[in-house]
């Protein structure tokens, strides 16, 4: 009796430690799927952080890139003003006839000191004319073009020269014709900025013009140097 009592006490614990190893077992293996699912929300999130940290790489080299572009666009503006400046500048020429309305004649002086003041402007770019001087002013340094023309008429004396400054360059010359008289010339010279290129009538020398535009001054930039 005794015997079969342990016997079933036996068995009864071996029932409770088995249910006990099964609940251990069974929570252990709770355990790891947590464990596991864990890992993968720590790699999830490693993921995201590389990706972040990618984009963020990426945007920070897109941003010097656009600042690069952007520097790069600026600059080639500031070029392109500037040659277009340049471009202005080089465009000089201008023409002038001698009345801007009406006909008659200038001179004759005993002693000429102005220049000749050619009023009638059709062409003046760069602005190097001044029609109430008379007076060319090169706006650079370049190798230019000068030509000019007058005319008289019967039995007067008509002389005029071209200045660079203050020295005769070239002249026209009629002396007394038996016809209206016309004459013409034409010089290239190389000018520094700021010299001065005019005409002058001779002492006791005159010249006609009326709206016919006969007598007058012209010249434009060849190159710059």
């Amino acid at each position: 009796m005794v015997k079969t009592a342990t016997a079933v006490l036996s068995a009864l614990l071996l029932c409770a430690w088995g249910a006990l190893a099964q609940e251990f077992v069974s929570a252990s293996l709770n355990i790891i799927e947590e464990l596991e699912k864990l890992k993968n929300m720590e790699q999830r999130l490693r993921t995201v952080e590389e990706r972040l940290h990618s984009r963020s790489h990426i945007e920070k080299k897109l941003q010097k890139e656009n600042e690069a572009l952007k520097t790069t666009v600026e600059m080639m503006q500031a070029t392109l003003e500037s040659l277009q400046s340049v471009n202005e500048a080089r465009q000089v020429a201008f023409s002038a006839s001698l009345f801007a309305s009406g006909s008659g004649y200038i001179g004759p002086f005993r002693s000429v000191e102005a220049a000749l003041i050619y009023r009638k402007v059709s062409a003046n770019f760069g602005n190097g004319y001044n029609n109430e001087t008379g007076i060319f002013t090169a706006p650079l340094k370049g190798v230019y073009y000068f030509r000019f023309y007058a005319h008289c008429h019967t039995g007067n004396q008509m002389a005029v020269s071209l200045y660079k400054n203050d020295k005769v360059q070239c002249s026209v010359f009629s002396e007394r014709p038996w016809t209206n008289g016309n004459a013409s010339n034409g010089i290239v010279l190389i000018l520094e900025k700021g010299d001065q290129i005019y005409t002058k009538l001779w002492d006791k020398s005159w010249v006609y013009d009326d709206h016919e535009s006969y007598t007058s001054f012209g010249g434009f930039l060849l190159f710059p140097l």
